[in-house]
């Protein structure tokens, strides 16, 4: 299950897990393109579904965790990417905006982690990946709000980590820096800039590393940011 998966690192992480033999339900709020995402991946010959979804509200997120073990049997894999970033200084962010970043990157990643926690217990098995942003680890000129959002995401992932992992769930947080995508507000673009496949790479390695081991935080960024 990939939230934010319509577009950009999220479809690329859906499109990856899906040609491993992964069954992926991909979760976004803008449903037209989302369906066109699934019709698109579907096209490729790969096992997708989709559902709208706004990860903020529970009812919404209850709804996902339904469905996906109703037509799968379990989750396996969850991936939290859905985000939204607002860049501005702290006195032009409104407190609507500032909500805004909170409900989608941190209570969205809130949600669907606690709704899959009982079935991945019970399994005693189950990746959860966080894909947070080197934002989370670095102060960012013009993004207070949006950086308070993963420094906090950094802390709930690492937290939840202790929880869980004598159950055999394995937790794991990306902070990707500078990628070729619309998200982006470096400017930077191209080839020698990471792109959302690495990040899906990533995720990848992560969850398929021995079950007796856990890289429980990754870095992901440009090699030669200047080239780009």
């Amino acid at each position: 299950m990939v939230t934010g998966g319509s577009k950009g690192i999220g479809r690329a992480i859906g499109r990856l897990l899906a040609q491993e033999g992964a069954n992926v339900l991909l979760a976004a709020r803008n449903r037209p393109a989302l369906e066109a995402c699934v019709e698109a991946l579907r096209a490729e010959g790969l096992s997708v579904e989709g559902l709208a979804t706004d990860v903020s509200v529970e009812d919404q997120v209850q709804r996902l965790i339904k469905t996906a073990v109703e037509r799968f049997g379990r989750v396996d894999i969850l991936v939290n990417n859905a985000g939204v970033g607002i860049f501005k200084p702290v006195v032009d962010l409104s407190a609507d905006e500032f909500d805004t970043m909170w409900k989608t990157n941190m209570r969205g990643a809130f949600l669907p982690t606690k709704a899959v926690l009982p079935y991945m217990a019970r399994a005693k098995s189950g990746n959860i990946v966080f894909i947070s942003s080197l934002a989370g680890k670095n102060s960012v000129k013009g993004g207070a709000g949006y950086s308070a959002t993963k420094w906090a995401m950094r802390g709930f992932a690492s937290s939840l980590m202790l929880e869980v992992r004598e159950q055999n769930i394995r937790v794991v947080t990306i902070f990707p820096g500078s990628v070729d995508t619309a998200f982006s507000t470096t400017g930077k673009k191209g080839e020698q800039i990471t792109q959302p496949e690495d990040v899906a790479q990533a995720v990848l390695f992560a969850i398929t590393a021995p079950e007796r081991s856990m890289f429980s935080e990754i870095d992901v960024r440009p090699t030669n940011p200047a080239q780009g």
